[in-house]
């Protein structure tokens, strides 16, 4: 596979809303305003997923991308919700849906989206692979691949029986290269071995990376003070020799003149860079109660409409302010007020910890 484009990539997983209870409110002004600036920068490559924002944001990219712009001057990455489909039938009614969805007649980069144990076997057993290469075939998907949230011996099994695929999306950033519960490195070193490109999701985790402890951006800004936190995180994963494309959610015009500033001309890591990271990673793991990424996929079929993520992120910031609980319990009663359930009115059903693709011990 060559792509010779920029390594950015627009990931369109948490696009800007009008509501913050209504993922599906989108703000259309703002939304083509960041894509619009993307493209005139030179940055062409757009990733959502027929999952995102409430199942809707296929038809957002559709309306402020592909309805406004040459079809030639992007390229567009879509994803079939392996969850959602049982059948080949399915993924055919499925692809046709999301091709009206995005108002085009192909798909540049299509994948398999969140292959895990359970998925990867749905997929044998439904033919998904063999779905992929029929369409590439048909000329309705460009590239073929799958993204992959489980253990490296998994990813070494898919690889080997499916040596033709394209490339594999991976989440890889440099607080979870060594985390025994991703295991990014050796997830990226088994794609090296099996001569596979690389996409990068998560290089910030869910905005982790972007906020990091003062102690940690202190260090950071004293070896160069006018680098964001995020950069560091996307020059990281950009800086691996087989990935050539990293994905970041701007939904605000400073991360996306941020990101573009540095990934216009990327210069990769130094050593002295990655040796203050090393460091960094120390200083997060330190911090981090939990690891969540604000994915949102424990959300859906919640019998108990808990507020997953928002309550974790809310511990977190608990923890950080060294359990300061009155500013933080305000905001869970706001999220409780929206009729969300509340934590305590978890079942342990424990379809949460299925979906998680941090593999987070969820129910406790």
């Amino acid at each position: 596979m060559n792509y010779t484009g920029k390594k950015l990539g627009f990931g369109c997983m948490r696009m800007p809303i009008l509501k913050d209870d209504d993922q599906t409110s989108f703000n259309y002004e703002k939304i083509e305003a960041l894509f619009d600036m993307f493209l005139e920068n030179g940055f062409t490559y757009f990733d959502t997923a027929h999952t995102y924002h409430g199942y809707k944001a296929e038809e957002a990219v559709g309306k402020a991308l592909v309805a406004r712009h040459k079809r030639d001057s992007f390229q567009i990455a879509t994803k079939m919700p392996m969850r959602d489909v049982n059948s080949y039938e399915d993924m055919e009614k499925k692809f046709d849906e999301q091709l009206a969805n995005l108002q085009t007649d192909y798909i540049d980069f299509y994948l398999l989206h969140n292959l895990g144990s359970v998925t990867y076997r749905k997929a044998e057993e439904i033919r998904g692979f063999e779905f992929g290469f029929k369409k590439k075939a048909e000329g309705k998907i460009k590239y073929f691949g799958f993204s992959f949230h489980d253990t490296p011996e998994l990813l070494e099994e898919i690889l080997t029986k499916n040596p033709d695929v394209d490339f594999v999306q991976l989440q890889i950033n440099y607080l979870d290269w060594e985390n025994p519960n991703i295991e990014a490195r050796r997830c990226y070193e088994i794609a090296v071995k099996h001569n596979k490109k690389v996409i990068v999701m998560e290089p910030i985790k869910g905005g982790t990376l972007a906020n990091v402890p003062e102690e940690a951006e202190k260090m950071m800004k004293e070896y160069a003070p006018d680098m964001t936190p995020a950069s560091w995180a996307i020059r990281y994963a950009a800086s691996l020799e087989n990935v050539f494309m990293v994905l970041s959610g701007m939904n605000e015009f400073e991360q996306l003149k941020d990101n573009m500033g540095y990934m216009k001309d990327f210069k990769p890591l130094n050593e002295e860079e990655i040796s203050i990271l090393e460091k960094v990673t120390d200083i997060i793991n330190k911090d981090t109660a939990i690891a969540c990424t604000n994915c949102r996929y424990c959300e859906k079929g919640c019998p108990m409409k808990i507020a997953i993520p928002d309550y974790f992120s809310l511990y977190n910031s608990f923890k950080r302010t060294k359990g300061n609980f009155s500013s933080q319990y305000v905001y869970y009663l706001n999220v409780v007020g929206t009729g969300r359930g509340k934590a305590s009115e978890c079942i342990g059903c424990g379809q949460c910890e299925d979906a998680c693709p941090q593999h987070l011990s969820i129910i406790e």
